[in-house]
């Protein structure tokens, strides 16, 4: 994997520009959600994740850096968690998200920690 969390890794299949929105998220073990939103800004890049009732309607930002793989004909991306991974991130602040490096350090700090575990 690419140091860049906030880059898709060439092998994930992703073509810039693609609209990502309502594609379904794939954990290592289950489905956790679909795709509220997403960028493809060069190294900042990511998906936030409307969990729906499986963690209570809670948001995720998930650094582009953990797609493994997306499947255009399936609509689905498959991201290289688990779904105990995911339900402990950060939640998605959407103030903190535009303009607040630190935050996205925080966020990008907590995945790349787990893609070590």
């Amino acid at each position: 994997m690419s140091d860049n969390i906030w880059g898709y890794q060439p092998t994930a299949g992703y073509v810039a520009g693609t609209d990502l929105i309502g594609y379904k998220v794939e954990a290592t073990d289950g489905s956790i959600g679909k795709v509220d939103k997403h960028s493809d800004d060069v190294n900042s890049s990511y998906l936030v994740v409307d969990t729906g009732v499986w963690i209570f309607g809670k948001h995720v930002l998930l650094p582009a850096g953990t797609v493994q793989s997306v499947d255009e004909a399936e609509r689905k991306i498959y991201v290289a968690l688990t779904k105990d991974q995911i339900k402990d991130s950060p939640e998605f602040d959407k103030d903190k998200h535009v303009g607040d490096t630190g935050y996205h350090d925080q966020i990008g700090g907590y995945y790349q920690n787990q893609r070590r575990a």
